[in-house]
């Protein structure tokens, strides 16, 4: 589980900004908030950050973004490679410095806390901190160059050899794991396997894996999408052989050398603008194509192309399996999703949200972060106050991020939509159209 990420000098936020799921005392919804006990903890399942366009609400999810490539992918292999950061860029001495990150995970029930600083050219800090609930343990802390290990650690030979092999440009985490070193490998993996980031406009990859007849969501991903009034009844795979894809050879032959049965790819056919799923059965290099079926006046169902489907029912078959993957008990994802409510009803995503926090409970490690202009879900029936936060863009560019349990004068029982709209919590734009109007009736 996320429980804090702490970052600076990353696009428009300059300034050190905090953003926690770690739950406050409020009492609101706390049957569906997940307990900690070995550290008498709670921490919240999901978060809601709006503010203005262009606030910083996007540069957050790139925050993320960036922090798993370099975990997970790194540099690659090139020595000389820069570090892809975006530092703030309306004040000079901000390109000088680095760029820090730092999160505190909640990984197989122990607290881990990874920071790191980089500049375009070098990783120039990189700590591991375990934490326990009596004690901390830096388990390594590279500074200059130079490593410091746990006493622990101090006589492991294989990890003084990986961290001697590790670029300027690199973490020192991702080598250790490169070079099969398993000492922080879940670390790793959880950055690679639970952190899951969708864009506005990516789609879902994952949802093919829900229309395999085989996968055990695949009857809930049908039982399902009825009951949501976009007119499809069911989903399917229609498969056929990847020979007889509209696929250049190029691609298929890049296809085959980099698919297997555990590794199924996502491509987008350049001659049909059709996405099909190549993967390995039986031998056979297969392409899947999800399709749909809408009920027809004759009684029977007809077929549709995925492109044949609204904006707004493509987004729900990107974001369903994702609500439903939160629901799963042995799932322990995080999802970053950037306007959830992009081409969706008010009603719809509310519904959405609220069909996952139904199945929230005192046991469930998944979480939901969201990014979203829909004030409908600004709502305290929906989300407690801690669990509803605001990106502000200063005069000078500058975001900063706060969350609603910050303001005391907030009650539990107050229409917090009303006082964010009159600008009383801050994150609203500041449009002056009115007043360019009036000033041309003068003229």
């Amino acid at each position: 589980m996320l429980l804090n990420f702490s970052f600076d000098n990353w696009m428009s936020y300059y300034e050190k900004n905090n953003f926690s799921m770690i739950a406050t005392r409020e009492r609101q919804h706390n049957g569906r908030i997940p307990r900690i006990k070995k550290y008498d903890m709670r921490v919240l399942p999901i978060s809601a950050i709006y503010g203005g366009n262009a606030s910083g609400k996007t540069n957050f999810c790139f925050a993320l973004k960036f922090v798993k490539k370099m975990i997970v992918s790194g540099t690659g292999s090139q020595s000389d490679k820069l570090i892809n950061i975006e530092p703030f860029r309306l004040d000079k001495k901000a390109a000088q410095m680095p760029s820090r990150f730092s999160m505190d995970l909640l990984i197989d029930e122990t607290i881990y806390q990874f920071s790191f600083a980089v500049t375009r050219s070098k990783v120039v800090e990189e700590k591991l901190v375990k934490i326990t609930s009596t004690s901390e343990v830096v388990l390594y802390n590279r500074q200059n160059d130079k490593p410091n290990f746990d006493q622990s650690l101090k006589h492991d030979e294989a990890l003084k050899y990986a961290f001697k092999g590790t670029r300027d440009n690199q973490l020192f985490l991702t080598n250790s794991v490169s070079q099969k070193i398993d000492t922080f490998r879940p670390i790793y993996e959880w950055f690679k396997d639970k952190l899951v980031l969708v864009a506005p406009d990516d789609r879902f990859q994952a949802y093919d894996s829900f229309i395999d007849e085989k996968d055990p969501l695949y009857i809930t991903m049908n039982e399902i999408l009825p009951l949501l009034d976009t007119g499809v009844i069911e989903l399917e795979g229609e498969s056929i052989l990847l020979e007889n894809a509209a696929i250049p050879d190029k691609l298929k032959e890049d296809l085959k050398e980099n698919v297997s049965e555990d590794n199924p790819i996502l491509v987008m056919s350049p001659a049909e603008h059709k996405w099909y799923t190549v993967s390995v059965e039986d031998g056979e290099f297969i392409a899947k194509k999800l399709v749909t079926y809408h009920d027809n006046a004759e009684g029977g169902k007809t077929k549709f192309e995925i492109f044949h489907e609204s904006d707004g029912t493509r987004r729900v078959l990107d974001l369903l399996p994702a609500i439903l993957d939160l629901t799963d008990s042995e799932s322990g994802k995080v999802y970053i999703i950037d306007e959830i409510d992009r081409s969706l009803h008010t009603l719809l995503s509310k519904q959405l949200i609220q069909y996952y926090l139904s199945n929230c409970s005192e046991s469930s490690r998944s979480q939901l972060v969201m990014t979203t202009h829909d004030l409908l879900l600004m709502n305290q029936d929906l989300l407690r106050r801690d669990e509803m936060w605001v990106t502000e863009r200063s005069r000078d560019g500058k975001t900063s991020m706060y969350s609603f349990s910050e303001f005391k004068d907030v009650r539990y029982d107050k229409d917090i939509r009303k006082s964010y709209m009159q600008g009383r919590l801050g994150g609203i734009p500041r449009v002056l159209l009115d007043s360019y109007a009036v000033c041309r009736e003068v003229e």
